[in-house]
């Protein structure tokens, strides 16, 4: 079972238990323990996971921190744990102290729904006032479990994690701030746009006015692109089922026709292979032979045709696609002038490339 799948069987026993969990104690046991196993350590192994992590504090001796994540003999992870119902706002301040006197690079702080994980980006030895990951294990997105990913045992690694969390944390305030900002536009953000498009000064009573509009091109402007995101989720719902009829017919003819690969249509593999592993790795790149052209595709796709070689009659064509995987036959002499379309094939291959990126 991978990360995904245990973390979604742990948000479903919150949901269902949490109102049953009425003490710190039983949140520990019930909800933080097995995230703590769902990352790949041993909770029954003082010497990996240790409980009551004894942190001496100035003066204070003896101070205790919920749970210590070690590796390779030393604290590298402290885990500060609250009672499900409590706001993490009002004890952040305990597990600064803590960090402060340890060796260790991370902190958590968690209420068993809310995770929160610290570093000391900012200034060495000391903890950072806002986290660099967050998130809410009942609601928890793809895109912060692959971050989560990272604190797993089998790839912990202290030092690559450091240097993507400064990217991360500042992307999610940025994330806060635009979010507060389209909610809520304050009086600069409204002046800004103002002054682009208003010829003359920005008085109160003209800043009301376009702290209005501003609200109203907003929701314009999410509405337009929610709308024409649909737009192009239809028309690719509507290639996708052409292009599998298309596929089926392939295979078909394919599986009804004895298929001959010819030296010559290999070489021509050879050839664009040789063009594209500038910007792919050429095991991406395969073919499949049927009775009328040579496919060369990416990730052995039907879906992501890169050309097309028919070599077979007294002409020769190479077929390229387009944006909208619409293919143009153009014809060839030789296989060499399959150099002038790479510029055409990478431009094919970096839209497959870009269509993968969220």
């Amino acid at each position: 079972m991978d990360l995904k799948d245990q973390l979604k069987l742990i948000s479903e026993r919150v949901i269902k238990l949490k109102d049953q969990i009425l003490t710190e104690e039983a949140t520990k046991n019930a909800f933080i323990m097995p995230f703590i196993q769902s990352l790949g350590y041993d909770v029954f192994n003082p010497l990996e996971v240790v409980p009551e992590f004894i942190s001496d504090i100035g003066i204070k001796k003896g101070e205790k921190i919920d749970y210590a994540i070690f590796k390779d003999g030393l604290p590298t992870i402290l885990i500060e744990c609250k009672d499900w119902r409590q706001n993490l706002n009002l004890h952040d301040g305990q597990l600064l102290r803590y960090f402060h006197v340890s060796k260790a690079k991370f902190g958590l702080l968690t209420n068993g729904i809310i995770y929160r994980f610290y570093s000391d980006l900012v200034e060495p030895n000391k903890m950072d006032e806002k986290p660099f990951l967050e998130f809410n294990i009942t609601e928890i997105k793809d895109n912060q479990i692959e971050e989560l990913k990272k604190f797993h045992k089998a790839f912990f690694d202290a030092e690559s994690i450091v240097n993507t969390a400064s990217e991360l944390k500042y992307t999610i305030e940025l994330k806060h701030l635009l979010h507060n900002e389209l909610t809520n536009p304050s009086s600069e953000f409204v002046k800004y746009f103002a002054r682009q498009v208003y010829p003359s000064t920005v008085t109160s009573k003209v800043l009301d006015l376009f702290t209005n509009l501003t609200k109203k091109s907003i929701h314009q402007y999410i509405n337009d692109l929610i709308n024409e995101r649909f737009k192009t989720a239809i028309s690719n719902e509507e290639n996708e089922s052409i292009e599998n009829v298309q596929m089926i017919n392939e295979q078909n003819e394919e599986n009804t026709s004895k298929v001959n690969t010819t030296d010559e249509e290999l070489e021509g593999f050879v050839i664009v292979k040789t063009i594209l592993r500038q910007i792919v790795q050429v095991n991406r790149i395969s073919h499949r032979d049927a009775q009328s052209y040579f496919a060369i595709l990416l990730d052995d796709n039907n879906r992501k045709s890169i050309c097309r070689l028919y070599l077979e009659g007294n002409k020769k064509y190479i077929g390229t696609f387009d944006e909208m995987k619409k293919e143009t036959k153009n014809e060839i002499f030789n296989l060499d002038d399959i150099f002038k379309f790479s510029d055409i094939l990478i431009k094919t291959i970096e839209s497959y490339e870009k269509s993968k990126e969220p």
